[in-house]
């Protein structure tokens, strides 16, 4: 009700559970989907899975009454954007035009909680030692965001295949085994803001 309320936004499809959603969403292909991460029959994470392979254009955003945890940084691969369920109506709305403009919405206190469950930095590894070349930074930063490797490539001119290495070397150096956690590690230690 609150969206049908508000300007610019048109409320396409909805659904009571998981399937129907997938199914809503492979026939309208929607700018934006938002998502209860527990549905009936299909939960959000597998739901997003499947938009994500019927409608690559089409944004995710997951709404979340459960507690943050670790399971969640493999999600954020695979959504553009994590809210909690009581957010208000105003941020719900901006969380959404974030996701639709091509950013990545992640609530403060999501992102807070997530920082917490970042595999630690080891064996004393501080930011000054840390030698990441500056096109590492630059595919650094765009992890942070939710661009795919070939739109990353695209942004810098370089090939999917490249960032891909860039990325494993990225890994590597924080010493970190996927790309979230890596992007959280980097917060961390402050090699990167997001914006």
């Amino acid at each position: 009700m609150v969206l049908r309320l508000e300007p610019g936004f048109e409320v396409v499809g909805e659904a009571n559970d998981g399937a129907a959603a997938v199914e809503q969403a492979r026939r309208l292909c929607p700018d934006v989907c938002l998502f209860d991460l527990k549905m009936p029959l299909v939960s959000g994470f597998a739901a997003a899975r499947q938009v994500r392979a019927l409608c690559p254009r089409s944004r995710v955003l997951m709404l979340s009454g459960a507690e943050v945890d670790s399971t969640i940084l493999d999600m954020l691969e695979l959504v553009d954007g994590y809210a909690i369920k009581d957010i208000s109506p105003g941020e719900l709305t901006y969380a959404i035009r974030t996701v639709a403009s091509g950013k990545r919405y992640i609530h403060p206190a999501v992102a807070d909680a997530l920082l917490g469950h970042a595999v630690p930095i080891s064996h004393g590894l501080d930011p000054a030692s840390i030698s990441l070349s500056s096109r590492e930074m630059d595919v650094l930063r765009l992890l942070a965001t939710a661009a795919t490797y070939k739109e990353i490539g695209h942004k810098l001119f370089i090939s999917e295949e490249t960032v891909r290495s860039h990325v494993k070397n990225i890994l590597s150096k924080l010493h970190q085994p996927n790309r979230t956690q890596a992007v959280m590690a980097a917060l961390k230690m402050g090699l990167i803001a997001l914006e």
